[in-house]
């Protein structure tokens, strides 16, 4: 397996906020086992305590979720320095509404759950730029 080319210093980083704990076990151990340094939080408020000691390159998260949800994440992220972190947003079925207004908020992407973790491993690799079939970034 390749790892991810390093970036500022580091590898990667992917910051997971998921209240459902086998979710975030998957998610994390896809993510891992593509390579990349994986961050997984319960909630929005631990991703935001996250981010005050590392910057991920991509941000995941659920919507509906205790303390701080995925919608009130979205809007502190994308109205701050770190507002060009791409993120994914992981809704249940019935949730249009809030997947609309996630978009609105500045999210970049969305899967309904559940998902097969291949096509979230697609989805964070196509807004990292990294190309099919790898896990390294290229640099523009």
């Amino acid at each position: 397996m390749q790892k991810p080319t390093p970036h500022n210093g580091s590898f990667m980083k992917i910051l997971v906020a998921e209240d459902e704990p086998l979710m975030l076990m998957a998610i994390e151990a896809k993510l891992k086992n593509e390579g990349f340094e994986v961050v997984g939080v319960r909630d929005g408020r631990e991703a935001l305590k996250a981010m005050e000691s590392f910057v991920p390159d991509i941000i995941i998260t659920d919507i509906l979720m205790p303390y701080t949800s995925g919608l009130e994440l979205i809007s502190i992220v994308k109205s701050g320095e770190n507002r060009k972190i791409p993120i994914i947003v992981l809704s249940g079925l019935g949730q249009e509404n809030t997947v609309m207004e996630a978009f609105q908020l500045g999210a970049d992407d969305f899967l309904t759950k559940p998902f097969n973790p291949v096509e979230l491993s697609v989805r964070v690799k196509r807004l990292l730029k990294v190309p099919a079939g790898t896990s390294k970034r290229v640099d523009k």
